[in-house]
């Protein structure tokens, strides 16, 4: 299990301008579709699939996070489809436990992601931002804005 040594936020404005830079990547190729990965994979997969014109979105439900901590991936839904020319779209891969479970699935999707940790990184094919494997991202459903403390903090 990964300690988690740092925090990194992500605002909805920062999401928005990554997955629109993940969608300016995937865009010079023709794709039938978008799966989106849930839940962290919804919102990138909408800003994805409108930047893209893609009008037909799927869903595969998987689970693999409580609060702070990764387990096993557990596929809650899955999607039987030819997997060919399909776009895969998560908000993070971290160790790969669920990039695995899906790429088991749907093993001729191209798989993106917004953030990349290294572990997981082998495990997909597009990704826009690398953060440290001790970081736990903070997405803006994850949290609510507060006052933080600086990082050095003078008394």
């Amino acid at each position: 299990m990964t300690n988690y040594r740092m925090d990194f936020s992500v605002s909805w404005e920062e999401l928005h301008r990554d997955a629109r830079a993940l969608a300016l990547r995937l865009m010079n190729q023709e794709w039938k579709g978008v799966v989106a990965i849930t839940r962290g994979g919804l919102i990138p997969a909408a800003i994805v699939a409108r930047e893209l014109d893609l009008r037909l979105v799927e869903t595969i439900c998987v689970a693999s996070y409580d609060h702070k901590a990764q387990g096993e991936a557990k596929i809650l839904k899955d999607l039987d489809i030819d997997s060919e020319g399909w776009l895969v779209i998560d908000d993070l891969v971290d160790t790969g436990q669920t990039a695995k479970a899906v790429r088991k699935m749907l093993p001729k999707a191209h798989l993106a992601t917004v953030f990349s940790k290294p572990e997981g990184r082998p495990f997909v094919d597009t990704f826009v931002t690398e953060v440290s494997q001790d970081t736990w991202i903070l997405f803006p459903w994850d949290g609510a804005m507060q006052f933080t403390r600086p990082m050095i903090a003078r008394d």
